[in-house]
């Protein structure tokens, strides 16, 4: 008797449906309960109290469009880097001890201005499960709203991947929509590469800019696709940026001269020192924040280290350390002319960046201040959620006359007090090679 069979393509038919149904299901199972974490996440941010500061400097927009904060005291400005919420079920617990340390942070400082130097959002499949990198950031933005602080974002490597669901653009235009009242992202002139390149001025009550202060987007890969992961060469600054730079900070430069003159022309005081503020004030300072380092980063900290960890002629190193390994520094690997642009304009200037989570150090290089922002970092560093003493922010004080202090606040500090639950415990790691 001859037994029938089913043809071979029908039973491999058969497998290939159940394991897209299998797939299918898993999938949906997943999403779902991405979106119980970022829903008890958000809920968690939305929980805040506002911070309370009176005396807080309320930005306005100036004639071509740019925030301006006019103070004649002292600008507070909190820097954080590299947060790294992940937005799916398998980091929502450290997503949530990223957002306490945040809140406790900006609650205590009452900064004016809170600048985030990239890498908010970490949605890497095999650390949080999700890819969908909209939802994180709103779960922080909706911090940030909440706090009710005015801030600005910069952009990461990792807060559009290429595998991310919403592009540059994308997020752009959700950090700059109506929607977010304190948030003072710009798309930034099109004509200039990368999303979020903005220049706010700081005014005393003369009309004259004490500080320009430029957030810059310092893109994300070498390459494209699949292969800018495969590669893990880090992109930076290009040249119509640094041009964008040079050329605006000539301008306020410009705009402080002819203020100036037009006030030794108004004024009614026969002391006015028209002198004295060309002086101070005719070439104007500039304080840079973006997220990958420039090679100068590593210049400057390899000196100070073959000088056996002592200053030098060029060098002085103002705090902190590096604590990465490897190559130490992770810049781009395209050269570009920003340091050298820099040293060839008056007026101080400063750089601030994030990306290199382990290093928190802040040093004079051949006139030009390098600051590491401390990092938040609970996710994309295999054990980081157990340490502690790279966790934190930089404090940046920006003075009436344009000069500024900074330093690196350590979370783990008495004076951040978590808001809700407990403060986990760590080990404060020592990160000094010197010792």
């Amino acid at each position: 008797m001859n037994i029938k069979t089913k043809p071979k393509w029908k039973k491999t038919m058969k497998i290939i449906g159940i394991t897209m149904l299998v797939i299918g299901v898993l999938i949906v199972i997943n999403m779902t309960m991405n979106t119980i974490a970022n829903k008890a996440n958000t809920d968690l941010a939305a929980s805040f109290e506002s911070v309370k500061n009176g005396n807080a400097v309320i930005p306005q927009k100036d004639d071509d469009g740019n925030w301006t904060f006019t103070t004649d005291r002292e600008l507070k400005v909190l820097q954080f880097t590299d947060i790294h919420i992940g937005g799916g079920w398998l980091s929502a617990e450290k997503d949530a001890k990223a957002i306490n340390a945040v809140a406790a942070m900006i609650t205590a400082e009452k900064p004016d201005l809170v600048i985030v130097t990239g890498d908010i959002v970490y949605p890497v499949p095999y650390e949080s499960a999700a890819i969908n990198n909209l939802p994180p950031a709103k779960v922080f933005a909706t911090l940030m709203e909440t706090l009710g602080v005015y801030w600005i974002p910069t952009f990461g490597n990792h807060d559009t991947e290429f595998y991310s669901f919403y592009s540059r653009e994308k997020i752009s235009e959700y950090y700059s929509s109506d929607e977010l009242k304190y948030c003072l992202f710009q798309r930034g002139d099109e004509s200039i590469d990368g999303f979020g390149n903005t220049v706010i001025n700081v005014k005393n009550s003369q009309g004259i800019i004490t500080q320009s202060i430029f957030t810059l987007d310092s893109h994300a890969y070498e390459g494209k696709g699949l292969m800018s992961i495969i590669n893990m060469k880090y992109d930076n600054l290009h040249q119509n940026q640094i041009d964008w730079y040079k050329a605006t900070v000539e301008k306020n430069s410009k705009y402080n001269r002819e203020q100036i003159e037009h006030l030794s022309i108004v004024s009614s005081k026969s002391e006015f020192d028209k002198e004295g503020l060309l002086e101070k004030y005719g070439n104007v300072n500039s304080m840079l924040f973006f997220h990958i380092p420039i090679q100068e980063y590593g210049d400057a900290w390899f000196e100070y280290v073959k000088n056996d960890y002592q200053d030098t002629d060029d060098i002085k190193l103002i705090y902190g350390t590096a604590g990465e390994t490897g190559e130490v520094i992770y810049c781009g690997v395209h050269p570009d002319e920003l340091f050298e642009t820099m040293q060839a304009m008056e007026g101080k200037k400063a750089i601030f960046c994030g990306h290199d989570h382990l290093n928190n150090f802040s040093i004079d290089y051949k006139g030009i201040r390098l600051t590491y922002g401390m990092s938040i970092d609970y996710l994309a560093y295999s054990g980081i959620a157990k340490l502690g003493s790279q966790r934190g922010c930089t404090v940046i004080t920006i003075k009436p006359d344009g000069n500024f202090e900074c330093s690196a606040e350590n979370y783990y500090q008495d004076k951040y007090q978590v808001l809700t639950g407990i403060k986990e415990e760590v080990t404060m790691q020592d990160l000094n090679p010197a010792d």
